[in-house]
């Protein structure tokens, strides 16, 4: 079931991007197996079937400070394609299944490190979150309101956006090259680098002077009238995108400044009475009453859902766009593909929920994980 059957990962647990990243394997088909710690059997941190990040994989619970349960892991590691851990630097080394253990066991392996600063850098030990790796970047200072100052866009930059999909292309990248190589690789994931890759074109702007480093005062960060938000009749809110000339013509005569006599799209110094204008003639209608006007023409609107609406919205429940996964509705996997689809083979695990089960699936005999279990290496919840 999808394009990357067949390719073996083995996850180290985390939190964040790491479960994201082998989620999107998972999704597209791939057997990823998460090696818990022993301590967390029987004491999940939440219900498993919300954690949806876990979706698509087994669990098995490992004590990698024992010397049995560090030969199990590396014995895992042995048959893998592909690694991903999420630890700060040199935890995976004091546990001795660093990189270079690992590849010595398995030259073919890809070895993906997710950390938010690099594997190296005079900050690199210490520790932080999205909020910190996308403020190095510049992207966490363009986002927000000159009253708000920045504003912190979910963790969506950094973990997800700078790290999980960073960290999925660069192992996929690499498991390409192996094939013709035969040598695996580590990928060093920073979701700081991650981050600042995604503001590539906002750099070029910047440097050609096209944008100007004041929140709100650019086309793409609600400075603009016509890329922007703006509240409805009965307090909800829509948006329009009307970026270009013909989208941005078809705007004003569906709201009715076809004809009226108008500043250029491009003046700046017009943008706050522009949005003061259009402000006014949004809060006539309902969001309902917008959506009906201009949801099928070229003017590139779109109703402001919340995340419970956005689940029955009639385009997304079309094209399948969310699943229920054990009675928990979630997004279903993306992208599509139209030989090959993808899938969710699974919900979300407990901590060592198929430890036995899974490690004889890897081709462990049941003398050996009987030794594994009575001496507390592994656990079975």
């Amino acid at each position: 079931m999808g394009p990357l059957d067949g390719v073996k990962v083995v996850e180290f647990a985390g939190i964040g991007p790491g479960p994201m990243c082998c989620m999107l394997l998972a999704d597209m088909g791939a057997t990823v197996l998460r090696i818990d710690r022993s301590a967390n059997v029987n004491s999940d941190p939440i219900e498993p079937r919300f954690n949806t990040l876990l979706r698509g994989r087994k669990n098995v619970a490992i004590d990698l400070k024992s010397a049995a349960g560090r030969e199990a892991a590396l014995a895992l590691c042995e048959q893998a394609d592909i690694l991903i851990e999420g630890f700060r630097p040199g935890v995976m080394e004091r546990l001795g299944v660093g990189p270079e253990v690992v590849l010595q066991r398995n030259p073919r392996i890809v070895y993906g490190r997710m950390t938010g600063w690099g594997q190296t850098g005079p900050i690199a030990h210490t520790a932080g979150h999205d909020i910190n790796y996308i403020a190095l970047t510049g992207a966490l200072h363009a986002i927000g309101t000159p009253e708000s100052g920045p504003v912190p866009p979910l963790n969506l930059i950094g973990d997800f956006g700078g790290g999980a999909l960073y960290m999925a292309m660069g192992a996929l990248a690499a498991y390409i090259e192996a094939a013709r190589s035969g040598r695996g690789q580590v990928v060093d994931t920073s979701m700081v680098e991650g981050a600042a890759s995604l503001m590539t074109a906002a750099f070029g702007q910047l440097a050609s002077g096209a944008f100007v480093e004041q929140r709100q005062s650019n086309r793409l960060d609600g400075g603009c009238h016509h890329y922007n938000t703006y509240e409805t009749a009965d307090n909800e809110h829509i948006c329009i995108g009307s970026n270009e000339p013909q989208f941005y013509q078809l705007m004003l005569t569906t709201v009715g400044l076809g004809d009226a006599d108008l500043p250029a799209q491009t003046d700046r110094a017009s943008w706050p009475m522009m949005k003061a204008k259009l402000a006014a003639i949004f809060k006539t209608k309902t969001r309902a009453q917008w959506c009906e006007l201009m949801e099928q023409q070229d003017v590139c609107f779109a109703p402001v859902l919340r995340m419970s609406e956005a689940i029955t919205h009639a385009h997304n429940v079309a094209r399948g766009s969310f699943v229920s996964i054990d009675e928990v509705p979630q997004p279903a996997p993306a992208p599509r593909f139209e030989r090959t689809p993808g899938g969710i083979s699974m919900g979300s695990a407990h901590a060592g929920e198929h430890t036995l089960e899974a490690l004889a699936e890897w081709g462990f005999d049941a003398d050996y994980l009987n030794e594994l279990e009575a001496s507390g290496a592994v656990r079975q919840r």
